[in-house]
């Protein structure tokens, strides 16, 4: 079975607002991300942050690979979860967004962080989340959630092989449907890349890296029958704020920690160098 993540429970869940009438509104260097490179919400916020470059607005701690926690979660964030919520009952997990100023939790939400970062942070950065794009944003959210559970439902061998054809197929779809949305561009939305190409590029990794171990190797051949799809992940990968995201180490060291599936002919052979881009 592929490995599978801890989160929050329950999440927080503040957002950053227009102005001080907010509560949290966007300060230059009063809010810290706390990410895992390991972890594919960390990346697409890290990712994010990148291409705004927002190093000198909003610092970035970045965590072990591993959960060092017993339970999961990250020792350095127990401090934050329990300001936040008094013997808070889930583990310490990232991404966090944590605010300076009264030493608690903003939000780990990822795809609130997201968002709060392209509206609030972005500056002179690129447009991650246009006026009107935002249902074609969450759209490929839920494309890429999609194609995330049939890999995870895919790579079990411990349930029946007619479930894992089934989740196979409907992998398959969702990689057509993702490949259709790029109709020949550069981008999913438009001429530059939005949260989308952010989401879909995250799930292309972690499909890769992680799902691909529990699938044989007739699955993962049908899954790189997608050219322009993995042409695009590539392509990604060579922009800095991408590129330079990719811990294929961690990854591994995390996959291992967390996952006890068995091991497929798939994992033989990456689909995408990854290693030449990070």
């Amino acid at each position: 079975m592929s490995a599978t993540f801890p989160t929050a429970v329950p999440p927080f869940r503040s957002r950053i607002g227009r102005d001080a009438r907010s509560g949290y509104y966007a300060a230059s260097r009063r809010y810290r991300l706390h990410l895992v490179l390991s972890c594919p919400h960390s990346v697409q916020i890290a990712v994010v942050h990148g291409l705004l470059g927002l190093d000198d607005i909003v610092p970035v701690t970045l965590l072990p690979a591993v959960p060092d926690a017993p339970g999961g979660g990250h020792r350095a964030l127990r401090p934050l979860y329990e300001a936040s919520a008094h013997q808070h009952p889930g583990p310490a997990a990232a991404p966090v967004l944590s605010d300076g100023w009264t030493g608690r939790i903003v939000s780990t939400h990822a795809p609130d962080i997201l968002r709060d970062l392209a509206r609030r942070f972005g500056g002179d950065g690129p447009e991650l989340l246009p006026c009107g794009a935002e249902q074609a944003v969450e759209d490929v959210a839920r494309l890429c959630e999609g194609i995330t559970a049939a890999a995870q439902r895919a790579g079990r061998w411990d349930g029946d092989p007619a479930a894992r054809a089934t989740a196979l197929a409907t992998l398959l779809d969702a990689l057509d449907e993702l490949q259709r949305r790029l109709d020949g561009r550069e981008y999913l939305l438009g001429d530059g890349p939005t949260l989308a190409d952010v989401q879909a590029w995250a799930t292309l990794l972690q499909l890769d890296t992680v799902h691909r171990h529990h699938l044989d190797a007739e699955a993962v051949h049908r899954i790189t029958g997608h050219p322009r799809l993995w042409a695009y992940a590539r392509r990604l990968a060579a922009h800095p704020a991408f590129g330079s995201r990719i811990d294929l180490d961690g990854i591994a060291r995390r996959h291992h920690a967390q996952c006890r599936g068995r091991e497929a002919a798939g994992a033989a052979v990456p689909i995408v160098d990854w290693a030449a881009y990070a």
